[in-house]
């Protein structure tokens, strides 16, 4: 067995309503699940859906907007100087350069300012109002912030600066007194969608500013809107869809050099690219350092200074990978090892030097790693303050129970699975307890337990480049409309081999009875090691095509894997146990050992909490080996010993090694005449000292004394012969008993065919004869993913 990593919840799609669309759009019947899952059930809808641009809604049904408007046109009439206070994100650094760039097209004084994440924190702050106030500013509009910074706004009422509020981040109790606020989610709110990114606000300003729709502004709208998760449907689809449709003929150097020097081709540039190439790029600045460079990369006029600035963008990028594996390594360790933490279900954790630019990041693959809740911290211990960040679990809504403690939290903001926070650092210790409690109250362990919604089981068959180009119609995909994700049950896996740097990723062929299709699992390289030939694999991923040399090829981006019968992983002839015993799983594994002397032969003494040893049938009756993980070490005295061991037990996987110092089966095994002659040899003798002997009667006769050794206890046995201090006499008149009566003989017969069975059977024969003892998996267990 398998088990996949996350709980693979499979989308059931109404059939008659999955029909209709196939009938009257001529679509796969993929596609027509996936519409159908997405809540578009009718033909005119998937007809929008699939072939229609969408719209943008009015930016003046935005409460405030009229004022906002009245307030900069003012501001440019009057050359006063407005700021665009912006945020060091992909979304807010994506904000601040369209609102920039609009004012400036309208001749306005403007600059802008992004807080340092490291001096300053998130969102507005009462120091810098106050310089930006002391440099000349009459006017401050936020970008993708704000809605929090109730003190700051009574702050620049009393300095007489004027600001103006765009914001999409949840709004709290009470509200900023700023001269406008504009957001789609504040109360009593009348604007169609409520989902716009920070950059989506800052459009739908810059839109009513010009008074026409700026589409070059789309590309960067576009970046910030999948670069801060938000959802992917209704107007934030259009925005995305029309953004990428635009981006190759966009003309801004910057952007231009941040793909050149990522090795982005413009005319291929997807929600992918946007999400795993250009948003990490942007948001790397913010992280280390200061995020203005991301401004001014956009804002650069020479191909020379935004290449250069593009460059310094990528290094800082692959810095801060670097400075991420660092903490998340450590991240882990602690959280593992830690006693501290042993039953906490939020994890809430931090140290001192712990890079802040990065502990949002940290917090994903904690989350990733242990399916729980998690917020980390980096302490500044010359301030006393712990900044955090945090990721959460569907289950768990984090804006939500992060707010139950505002009184510990005198900065935070957020929504349901992410937040950013500052709060003493005497006080994280708090913050952890208050939170576990909460979780304690209401989540269940299968809360826990990810998910992967699959939106459909298709055959090998159904996997063809027609298929995912129809796929592709569904697109651009992100929160809300998630990249479909197919399931395919019980193939095979004729080729699969690790690849990649360490055999980090798995590369394989997908197959049944007739058709092949080729997969690649990122970051599944290990898995390499727990898949037996032949088994028949279930797993879900994404659908692609491979472009390579001009040849197209539908592949299977593979996201988990599982097995749901037994497998068999065969190490027989593998006389160096060490060089595999770290590729089994450490978790109830169980070394069986026949054989005393084989724990000092085979230095097995390391493993001694793992071995049993099985010297009777009756200690293989008796021992309890449900659910575990076993190696048979060496060969047993005879197959009933296993046969005993595993009848009416789950095993998930058997190891064979079968180690034995000599083979029977292909030693001498004497013949019927070698029988034949010797006890006529010894009817002449009447009695010969084998001790002394025996060595020259086997070179005589061309058999090794191993041999003359094995025919002796036979006829004695028999009652052939009776020996006594080496010398074998001859029984006068014995009865006539066939050779299999002996019990030397016949045991050396049945170690003979144990050996053929265990030790020289092919893979396929040794599977076959497990098969015969094994449990079958119940039915429960046999559809855990469903």
């Amino acid at each position: 067995m398998l088990q996949s990593k996350t709980h693979w919840k499979i989308r059931q799609a109404n059939d008659d309503k999955v029909n209709n669309l196939i009938n009257e759009l001529n679509v796969t019947p993929l596609v027509a699940k996936l519409l159908v899952n997405r809540g578009i059930e009718t033909i005119d809808k998937a007809k929008s859906f699939l072939f229609n641009e969408g719209e943008l809604y009015d930016p003046f049904l935005l409460e405030d907007m009229h004022i906002a408007i009245e307030r900069i046109n003012q501001a440019i009439r009057n050359e006063e100087k407005i700021t665009v206070y912006g945020d060091y994100d992909a979304d807010g650094v994506t904000s601040t350069y369209v609102l920039l760039s609009t004012l400036r097209s309208l001749g306005a004084h403007a600059d802008y300012y992004i807080p340092n994440r490291f001096t300053e924190g998130y969102g507005p702050n009462e120091e810098a109002f106050r310089f930006l106030k002391d440099q000349g500013t009459d006017l401050i509009i936020t970008v993708d912030n704000g809605i929090a910074a109730i003190h700051e706004a009574e702050v620049a009422k009393e300095i007489g600066l004027d600001l103006i509020i765009t914001d999409h981040h949840e709004p709290g109790p009470e509200l900023p007194e700023a001269l406008a606020i504009i957001h789609p989610k504040r109360p009593g709110s009348i604007y169609p969608f409520r989902e716009l990114a920070g950059v989506g606000v800052a459009f739908k300003l810059a839109t009513a500013l010009l008074g026409e729709i700026p589409e070059y502004l789309l590309p960067f709208v576009a970046i910030g809107t999948v670069g801060d998760l938000v959802s992917l449907q209704d107007e934030n689809r259009y925005i995305v869809k029309k953004g990428l449709e635009l981006l190759p003929t966009c003309h801004n150097l910057g952007l231009k050099a941040l793909l050149n020097v990522a090795g982005v081709d413009i005319n291929n540039v997807n929600e992918v690219t946007i999400g795993f190439t250009i948003g990490p790029r942007i948001n790397a600045p913010g992280r280390l350092d200061s995020a203005d460079i991301g401004v001014e990369l956009f804002l650069s006029e020479s191909m020379d200074e935004a290449m250069a600035i593009a460059q310094e963008i990528n290094e800082l990028n692959v810095q801060r990978q670097s400075i991420v594996e660092e903490v998340a390594k450590e991240a882990i360790a602690e959280f593992s090892e830690n006693e501290k933490y042993k039953n906490n279900q939020v994890i809430v954790i931090g140290k001192p030097g712990w890079h802040s630019g990065v502990i949002g990041i940290v917090a994903s693959r904690l989350v990733e790693k242990f399916s729980k809740p998690a917020l980390v911290f980096s302490y500044d211990v010359n301030t006393g303050l712990a900044k955090g960040s945090g990721r959460s679990i569907p289950k768990f809504d984090l804006y939500e129970n992060l707010s139950k403690c505002r009184d510990i939290l005198p900065h935070f903001g957020g929504h349901k699975m992410a937040a950013g926070m500052t709060l003493k650092i005497d006080d994280v210790d708090h913050l952890r307890e208050r939170l576990n409690t909460i979780a304690n109250e209401f989540l269940k362990p299968e809360d826990f337990v990810l998910e992967t919604e699959v939106d459909g089981i298709v055959s090998l068959d159904e996997i063809t480049i027609e298929t995912i180009e129809q796929l592709e119609k569904l697109a651009p995909y992100g929160t809300d409309n998630p990249n479909p994700i197919i399931m395919v049950e019980d193939v095979q896996l004729p080729n699969m081999r690790p690849v990649g740097s360490d055999g980090k990723h798995l590369k394989m062929t997908l197959a049944n009875d007739d058709t092949e299709v080729d997969g690649i699992g990122f970051n599944l390289g290990p898995l390499a090691d727990h898949i037996s030939p032949l088994a028949n694999v279930s797993l879900v991923g994404e659908l692609d095509i491979n472009e390579w040399n001009n040849i197209r090829k539908p592949q299977i981006l593979v996201k988990d894997m599982a097995i749901k019968e037994w497998q068999l992983f065969d190490y027989r002839g593998h006389r160096k146990i060490d060089q595999w015993i770290d590729k089994l799983p450490h978790e109830n594994r169980k070394f069986i050992v026949f054989h005393e002397k084989t724990i000092e032969t085979l230095h097995l003494a390391p493993f001694l909490q793992d071995i049993i040893m099985i010297p009777t049938i009756d200690d293989a009756k008796n021992t309890d080996v449900q659910n575990c993980n076993i190696v048979f070490v060496d060969l047993p005295p005879t197959a009933q010993f296993i046969e005993a061991l595993i009848s009416d037990k789950n095993i998930p996987r058997i190891y064979a090694h079968f180690y034995q110092e000599e083979t029977a089966l292909f030693s001498t095994m004497p013949k019927r005449e070698h029988f034949k002659w010797y006890y006529a040899f010894l009817l002449k003798q009447k009695s010969f000292d084998i001790r002394q002997r025996g060595h020259d009667l086997a070179k005589h006769i061309g058999l090794s004394l191993q041999s003359i050794n094995f025919m002796t206890k036979v006829f004695f046995d028999l009652d052939f012969v009776t020996i006594s201090d080496g010398v074998v006499s001859v029984v006068n008149s014995p009865e006539k008993r066939n050779l299999s009566e002996s019990a030397t003989y016949k045991q050396r017969i049945d170690h003979m065919e144990l050996e053929k069975i265990l030790l020289y059977s092919t893979y396929n024969d040794l599977k076959k004869w497990f098969d015969q003892f094994m449990t079958k998996v119940n039915i429960e267990e046999e559809n855990a993913w469903i």
